[in-house]
């Protein structure tokens, strides 16, 4: 009975030290999701001046081959970016949601997340958040025709660099 005791004993205390590691483990992965500075809160109405942005595009710049990718949105707060192997845009090699909760609209998963910290009629600026250094804008230049500008920061003795990625509406058909 005595061992019986001990060992629900030591039961309990393996118990209680997995739920404080838990609590700290899932507080370091609240800290690591917060906005970025400068995050502002976007809403649904936000979110409908970015509606240029969808249609199917090849992009082209500091890339050997063209890319293709399709942005759509499934429903008022959320947008799906579809990436495909070539330009028949028949097979989607990978997809990206970004969503609005809580008044940010972001990525979401364990990989790399940016926060949107800017909107407008004609653009909206992603800052990191986790697990990414770089923050990107898109930039409507024209009714078919976007730019896509990622922005690394000066570290470790390089200067600040960016990448241009022009955006031009594609149809699988050309």
């Amino acid at each position: 009975m005595q061992m019986l005791h001990t060992l629900l004993s030591c039961l309990m205390l393996a118990c209680i030290s997995l739920t404080a590691c838990s609590a700290k483990v899932a507080n370091k992965a609240t800290q690591s999701s917060t906005p970025p500075a400068g995050a502002r809160q976007v809403s649904v109405a936000d979110l409908a001046k970015l509606r240029w942005i969808e249609g199917t595009w090849r992009g082209t710049g500091d890339v050997e081959k063209p890319f293709y990718e399709r942005y759509r949105f499934e429903n008022d707060t959320t947008l799906m970016v579809e990436t495909f192997d070539n330009e028949k845009v028949g097979k989607v090699s990978d997809s990206t949601r970004f969503e609005l909760q809580d008044g940010q609209f972001g990525n979401g998963g364990n990989d790399a997340r940016w926060a949107a910290i800017s909107i407008d009629d004609h653009s909206i600026t992603f800052a990191p958040v986790a697990k990414a250094k770089n923050s990107f804008r898109w930039q409507q230049a024209g009714k078919d025709l976007w730019q896509a500008i990622l922005t690394w920061p000066a570290a470790d003795n390089k200067p600040e660099r960016q990448r241009v990625y022009r955006m031009e509406r594609w149809s699988p058909s050309r």
